[in-house]
């Protein structure tokens, strides 16, 4: 009875819950049998979570009952359950993993990437969730981080399949007594540990999850009620936390040998990398090629972000040039260029700081210095936001929960995708993250202030599809953006004059004609304003067939929400005509 019991939990917890009603619960397949590596070119198997939980409880008990005692008894193990925490220096879950070890609970660790196919699933915007500039950085970021592992004398267990089943599955075959985890900030992701709870209860495993990611950590927040009552406006903010917070410093990667593999762990398939093939997308996706002249050029591991960093800071002083050359938009030393290994946890923010700190003791301490700690102030600003406000930060009416008319206008939208507005700022932004992956700060703030007030589109549908493409998504800090440059944070809203910014920032005109073929024969800054030239001087330059501007849709079918912007909880059903708010980023 217990086990049905438990099956069932389960089961109502399971995302694929139909499927999971209509297993057979007198199934005798065991963990120990599964194949945990799918056959290449095929999509993985998706076992129902009951189905998991039932088999698992059963192969206890039949193993127990054979040899006198269960694997708990014999040796309990420890795994960690890696997601955006891709490093070995300054993880905060794989020091308690190891004082887990040193303290007796546990006596072995085993490392475990789940690449879950919720992930790499089409939206309810029609994007990827997971798209191909990110998903190349997460296949070299986990092969590094398995040869970091390994320098340990430890492994890294790559697994395909939904986080839950995989994880009930390897707990069960290894005889693990706690999974520890980064704790997660996002409703997505929350969501996920509850799955993973579910079914690691029965088992008797706890899902242990541990601060970290942030420059300054969660339980250091001079605010009373932590992120509850964290001002909604950063400068504010930010003066809190430099005048009463300190950073805490850098934790060292754990010593050779302080992650002893369980036993089990050789029965395993570790050696398995995944490759571009073995990844679940719905329908084949191209592995991207490089770009030549691409402005983001680091691969994905904690190796190249560590000699990014030393690069950027010891190498090259470019560090202290940060503040003045900032708004840059092509090349790659405008900016550190780390936002990419910060969002897969390639590298920590703490370890970014101490390095600026040890640079501004033994070479120069100015503004450019302080403004890369500035930016990490940022990030957390957005993760600490986002814990504050929840679902809002997804939602139409945002975190004001005002009212929102946008218009609904579907061929607005792909132009403004596709790069071709009739705006070369904004079409050369759009094109580079298309082609690249990436984007610079300026031309974010551009393309989103153009879509959110200019065009008047649901922000959400811009949001999503920088979730999609962006290779350093993260998911506080590009919702959080969207939903400022919305201006429905209850802060001032940025409306941008986008042939302003243009002329300020590319005067040369050079990066929107790198970007731009159509515009490349006109010189200087006439590229920037292309509509301002007679039809003769257009012809004569190629440029002609450069469409014209893109304005706001008239009566493109507005969306009115309530104050609260609480009408539909639903996060996977597509938007409908009538605006119902997402609870979740689809």
């Amino acid at each position: 009875a217990a086990v049905e019991t438990a099956a069932r939990a389960a089961v109502s917890a399971s995302p694929s819950a139909p499927a999971a009603r209509r297993a057979n619960y007198g199934a005798e397949a065991t963990p120990w049998t599964l194949n945990l590596r799918p056959q290449r070119g095929r999509k993985p198997k998706l076992a129902a979570a009951g189905a998991v939980v039932l088999a698992a409880l059963r192969g206890r008990l039949r193993r127990s009952g054979a040899d006198g005692d269960s694997p708990h008894e014999r040796g309990a193990a420890a795994i960690v359950w890696h997601r955006a925490d891709l490093r070995v220096d300054d993880n905060p879950v794989l020091v308690d993993a190891v004082k887990a070890v040193h303290s007796g609970e546990c006596t072995s660790v085993l490392p475990v990437y789940v690449i879950d196919p919720r992930q790499f699933r089409e939206t309810c915007w029609g994007s990827l969730k997971t798209g191909p500039f990110r998903a190349r950085f997460l296949l070299q970021s986990l092969a590094d981080l398995k040869s970091q592992l390994r320098r340990l004398g430890s492994e890294l267990l790559v697994l395909i399949g939904p986080a839950e089943e995989r994880l009930a599955e390897v707990s069960e075959h290894v005889g693990a007594k706690v999974v520890f985890t980064e704790q997660q900030v996002a409703d997505e992701e929350r969501r996920a540990d509850k799955r993973v709870t579910t079914v690691l209860e029965p088992l008797d495993v706890d899902l242990r999850s541990v601060w970290g990611g942030t420059l300054y950590h969660i339980d250091d927040l001079p605010f009373s009620r932590g992120p509850g009552d964290m001002p909604n406006i950063f400068t504010p903010f930010k003066k809190e936390l430099e005048q009463s917070c300190d950073v805490r410093p850098p934790l060292d990667a754990p010593k050779h040998g302080a992650l002893p593999l369980p036993q089990a762990a050789a029965e395993l398939k570790c050696d398995f990398v995944p490759t571009w093939e073995d990844l679940p997308f719905p329908q084949p996706v191209d592995e991207p090629e490089q770009v030549a002249y691409t402005a983001f050029t680091i691969e994905g591991g904690e190796t190249a972000a560590l000699a990014r960093l030393n690069h950027y800071v010891w190498e090259t002083n470019l560090v202290a040039r940060y503040f003045d050359i900032r708004n840059g938009m092509l090349g790659t030393k405008y900016s550190t260029k780390l936002s990419a290994s910060l969002a897969h946890g390639c590298i920590s923010p703490r370890r970014i700081q101490q390095e600026i700190a040890k640079y501004e003791q033994t070479r120069t301490k100015n503004k450019s210095t302080y403004w890369v700690i500035f930016e990490l102030m940022w990030r957390d600003f957005y993760r600490f936001f986002g814990m504050k406000h929840g679902n809002d930060i997804f939602k139409v009416g945002g975190v004001s929960g005002q009212r929102a008319r946008l218009s609904q206008d579907p061929d607005a939208l792909q132009r403004w995708k596709n790069g071709t507005t009739g705006w070369p700022l904004v079409d050369a932004n759009m094109r580079e993250l298309q082609r690249t992956g990436f984007m610079s700060n300026r031309g974010r703030q551009n393309v989103a202030s153009y879509f959110c007030i200019d065009l008047g589109l649901d922000w959400r549908a811009g949001a999503d599809h920088f979730e999609s493409l962006l290779v350093d998504y993260d998911v506080t800090s590009n919702w959080g953006s969207w939903v400022a440059a919305a201006g429905l944070t209850g802060g001032r809203i940025n409306r941008f004059n986008i042939t302003k910014q243009s002329k300020d920032y590319d005067k040369s005109g050079e990066y929107v004609r790198t970007w731009i073929p159509e515009l490349k024969g006109l010189l200087g800054g006439k590229c920037h304003e292309p509509w301002a030239l007679d039809p003769t001087t257009l012809e004569n330059a190629g440029a002609d067939g450069y469409p014209s501007r893109l304005f706001a849709s008239d009566g493109g079918g507005g969306i009115s929400m309530p104050r609260n912007g609480r009408r539909d909880k639903s996060r996977d059903k597509k938007p409908k005509k009538t605006g119902r708010a997402l609870r979740r980023r689809g």
